[in-house]
């Protein structure tokens, strides 16, 4: 069954002027699902922009293995002092019981969170910087250029994991 699950993120800070940084959205996300390949329940998935599968963390011995999902569609959005990044995931999910822990895979995981990355650029310095949020980080996360040590952004609220079908 094709499932859909929108992200959203708001961060703020300044988007132009003193102190911008051109924060913008990397294009990856990493977030637990439930991989009918492997069998197991809450894991790490990695996904890449313009990628038409992503990655399973696995957890065994045999490491990481692509599994049925891709980054279907993002956007970004800037207006006075907010920045508003939005991607839309789609994935493959069938009912199974987890080999290990044996228990029922859901559609989206029963704790789930997401990873964002962030790039941006310190006009001061001439450098480009990568940064984070996650939806179980303790709020609110300034995020600070590591070339200057301005603040570029708070992200006051998590991030939002919304099932859409």
């Amino acid at each position: 069954m094709l499932r859909s699950v929108e992200v959203t993120a708001d961060l703020v800070g300044p988007m132009h002027g003193e102190g911008f940084h051109n924060l913008y959205w990397q294009g990856r996300l990493v977030v637990n699902l439930d991989c009918f390949i492997c069998e197991r329940t809450d894991h790490t998935t990695f996904l890449e922009r313009a990628e038409e599968r992503a990655v399973c963390s696995s957890g065994d011995q045999d490491g990481k293995h692509f599994t049925a999902a891709r980054i279907a569609a993002f956007d970004s959005t800037s207006e006075d002092e907010r920045l508003r990044l939005r991607a839309v995931m789609d994935f493959w999910w069938t009912p199974f019981r987890d080999s290990k822990h044996d228990r029922p895979a859901i559609a989206l995981t029963r704790a789930p969170w997401v990873r964002l990355h962030l790039g941006s650029y310190c006009r001061e310095h001439g450098e480009s910087g990568e940064t984070s949020i996650q939806s179980n980080m303790v709020r609110p996360v300034d995020l600070g250029c590591r070339h200057c040590g301005a603040l570029m952004a708070t992200s006051a609220e998590a991030p939002m994991i919304r099932l859409l079908n």
